[in-house]
C-alpha cells in the first residue's frame, strides 16, 4: 500500500489539505462531478413522484435510494447520514429508518486486508496476538470495522480496524465542503453561513481526531474517570498492548442496542430507567466535566443488565439494575470552564425568566458578537421562550427551542458557533434516541430534576452562587422559587433531601454565607411580619424527610464539621473591655 503525501496529517489542516488539492484540480473536479450526479438522480426522481402523484407510495424506495448514495459517497456523507439518523424532527419516519441503518449496517472490507493492518500496525502475526478472532467483522462503521476476539490472558475483546485508504478521501471531502461552504455563506438566508467554514473546520478537526485510534482510547479513559463514581455507566476497557494508531482493541460489551426497545423490555430493563440514565449522563458530561461524547448514536449506545457484566462490577451494577455502556470516543469535546459556567448561567436566566441577562449570555456564548445591540432582541427572546419554563415545562424540549431560534435567526443576528455545532447535535441526538424508545418522552422531567439538584446541593462556590440568584430576585426572597425546586429535584427518586439539607446547613454557617445569613433573616422579616405563613408550606413539603433521628444526625454533622473559627465568626464580638486608669493622684 503506497503512502498518500497526507498520510503524515495527524491534525486536521485546512491549508495544508487546500494547498495539496488546489495543485491536482481534476480530483475535486471528478469527485465533485460524481457528487453532484448522485444527488441529482435522487431529487430527480423525487420530483419525478410528485409530477406523477406517486410521492407516498415510493417514499420507501426512495429513502433505500438516499441510504445508497450516501454509503457509495463514502465516510463523509455516511457520517451526515448518521447525524440526521436521528433527528426525527428533521427527517420522515420512512426516511429515518433507512438512515438508521448507517449507524452499523455498512459493506465491510475484506478481511484478509483488516487481518493485514492488524499485522503491521501491531508489528506481530495474528496467532501471536489473539487466540482466536471472528472470521468476519461483527460491525462495520463509517470509519472502520470491528472483530470478535480472545486474548491468550482469556479476556474477550473488540479489535477496531480502520478502513483502508481513508486519509485520501476524507481529505478531499473537506476540501470540497468547505469550498462549497465558502461559496454557499452569502446567500444562506439564516446567519449559520458566517461561521460555515469554521463548522466545517471543526467537523474536519473532529474527524482526524476521531480515525487516531490511540486518541479514542486516551479520551474512553478520561471519559470512565469522570464517572468513576457512577455505576450505572459503563466504559470497555483498553488495552493498550495490542493497540495503535489504526487498530484499537477494548473490552467486549455484553448489552443491547438501544434502538432494540423490544430485546431491552424482554430482559426486564425498564426503558424509561435507560432513557434517564442516558439523559442523565449527558448532562453530567456538559454541565459537570465539560467533556462530552459528541457522537452518541444508538449503534454507540448499549444496555446492559446486571448478568451482562464479567469484570468484576455485578455487584455495583446489581443495585441499580441496568447499566448503559458508550463506546466510540473518537469524536469527543470539551468546553472550557468559563463555558460551562455560562450554560448554567443561561439555564438560571431562563428559569428566572431574566430575558436582558439571557441575551448577555448568548453574547458571552459567541450566538451573538459583542458589536450587537441586544435591546430589540429582549422582547423577542420573551415572546419566544416566554413559556418555555411554567406552565408548559413538561412539553419542553430541545427540537421546541430550535424551532423557535430557527425563527428568530431570520430576523435578528444569532449565529450558531462553530464549537456549539457539536453540543447541539449531541443534545438533540439524545433526545432523538430518546423519542426513538418513548415517543411520549419529555426530556424536562429528567433534566430539570437533574439541574435543580445540582443547584441545591451546590459542589462549588460557583453553583451556590448560582442558587442564590435563583432564590433571589430584586433583594428579595423568592418562596415559591425554593419550593419548585424542592419539587422538582424530589421528582429524582435518587434525591435524598437530607443530605443537602446538611450541606445547606454548613454552608450557612460557613464564612461564605455571609450574606445568604442575612438575606434570609431580612427574607423572614420582610414587608414588617414573620413568614410564618411561607415558612409552614415549606416545611409541610419537605417533613417527611425530616425525621427527628435523622434530623439531630445531620445538624451535629454540619456542627462537627464547623471550625471553631467559623463558629467564632457566627458570635456577635462583645465591646472591648477598657482598661480602668488608676487616678494620677
Amino acid at each position: 500500500m503506497g503512502q498518500h503525501p497526507l498520510s503524515q496529517l495527524r491534525r486536521y489542516d485546512a491549508r495544508a489539505i487546500a494547498q495539496y488539492y488546489s495543485r491536482r484540480p481534476w480530483l475535486g473536479f471528478w469527485r465533485s462531478c460524481r457528487i453532484v450526479l448522485s444527488f441529482f438522480g435522487f431529487f430527480l426522481g423525487l420530483k419525478w413522484d410528485s409530477w406523477q402523484h406517486q410521492a407516498g407510495a415510493h417514499h420507501p424506495q426512495r429513502a433505500e435510494q438516499l441510504r445508497r448514495i450516501l454509503t457509495q459517497l463514502g465516510p463523509t456523507f455516511i457520517k451526515v447520514g448518521q447525524a440526521l439518523s436521528t433527528r426525527p424532527d428533521l427527517v420522515r419516519r420512512d426516511f429515518l429508518d433507512e438512515l438508521i441503518k448507517l449507524q452499523d449496517q455498512l459493506p465491510p472490507f475484506p478481511t484478509e486486508t483488516a487481518f493485514a493492518i492488524i499485522e503491521a500496525e501491531l508489528d506481530r502475526s495474528l496467532d501471536e496476538t489473539f487466540q482466536q478472532i471472528s472470521e468476519k467483522p461483527v460491525a462495520a462503521a463509517s470509519l472502520g470495522q470491528v472483530y470478535r476476539a480472545r486474548l491468550y490472558s482469556g479476556e474477550e475483546v473488540a479489535v477496531k480496524v480502520q478502513r483502508p485508504n481513508l486519509l485520501p478521501i476524507l481529505t478531499l471531502d473537506l476540501y470540497l465542503m468547505r469550498w462549497a461552504a465558502s461559496w454557499m455563506a452569502p446567500w444562506l438566508p439564516l446567519n449559520l453561513g458566517h461561521d460555515l467554514t469554521l463548522i466545517v473546520d471543526e467537523f474536519g478537526c473532529k474527524l482526524f481526531e476521531e480515525i487516531d485510534y490511540l486518541n479514542e482510547g486516551r479520551n474512553a479513559e478520561k471519559f470512565a474517570t469522570n464517572f468513576r463514581d457512577d455505576p450505572t455507566v459503563k466504559v470497555p476497557a483498553i488495552y493498550w498492548r495490542y493497540s495503535s494508531h489504526r487498530v484499537l482493541t477494548l473490552e467486549w460489551i455484553h448489552g443491547f442496542k438501544l434502538t432494540d426497545a423490544e430485546r431491552i423490555s424482554e430482559t426486564g430493563l425498564d426503558i424509561n430507567t435507560v432513557i434517564q440514565i442516558g439523559v442523565t449522563s449527558g448532562l453530567r458530561q456538559l454541565l459537570e466535566f465539560g467533556f462530552f461524547h459528541a457522537d452518541p448514536h444508538p449503534g454507540n449506545l448499549f444496555a446492559m443488565t446486571p448478568q451482562c457484566s464479567l469484570n468484576g462490577t455485578q455487584t455495583a451494577q446489581a443495585e441499580y439494575g441496568t447499566q448503559m455502556a458508550y463506546i466510540d470516543f473518537g469524536m469527543m469535546d470539551q468546553m472550557d470552564e468559563t463555558t460551562k459556567e455560562t450554560l448554567v448561567d443561561a439555564v438560571v436566566h431562563l428559569i428566572n425568566k431574566e430575558y436582558l441577562a439571557l441575551a448577555q449570555d448568548f453574547v458571552k456564548l459567541g450566538f451573538l458578537t459583542p458589536d450587537v445591540d441586544i435591546r430589540p432582541i429582549v422582547p423577542a427572546l420573551e415572546a419566544v421562550l416566554g413559556d418555555v419554563i411554567g406552565e408548559s415545562v413538561r412539553d419542553f424540549n430541545f427540537k421546541t427551542i430550535t424551532d423557535r431560534f430557527s425563527e428568530l435567526m431570520f430576523d435578528y443576528p444569532f449565529r450558531v458557533p462553530a464549537k456549539f455545532a457539536l453540543i447541539i447535535r449531541s443534545l438533540v441526538t439524545q433526545e432523538g434516541l430518546a423519542l426513538t424508545l418513548n415517543p411520549n418522552f419529555k426530556i424536562v422531567e429528567v433534566a430539570y430534576p437533574y439541574v435543580a439538584k445540582r443547584l441545591l446541593t451546590g459542589e462549588s462556590p460557583q453553583l451556590r452562587r448560582r442558587l442564590i440568584e435563583v432564590l433571589f430576585k430584586d433583594g428579595r426572597f423568592q418562596w415559591e422559587r425554593l419550593e419548585n425546586l424542592i419539587s422538582i429535584a424530589r421528582t429524582d427518586q435518587k434525591f435524598d433531601l437530607l443530605p443537602t439539607a446538611q450541606l445547606g446547613l454548613q454552608y450557612l454557617l460557613s464564612d461564605e454565607g455571609k450574606y445568604l445569613r442575612r438575606q434570609l433573616l431580612i427574607a423572614l422579616t420582610e414587608d414588617d411580619r414573620l413568614h410564618t405563613e411561607e415558612v409552614q408550606r415549606l416545611w409541610n413539603l419537605i417533613k417527611d424527610d425530616f425525621k427527628p433521628a435523622r434530623l439531630f444526625n445531620v445538624a451535629l454533622g454540619a456542627l462537627a464539621d464547623l471550625s471553631t473559627a467559623g463558629a467564632t465568626a457566627l458570635i456577635p464580638s462583645p465591646a472591648p473591655i477598657k482598661p480602668i486608669k488608676k487616678d494620677s493622684a
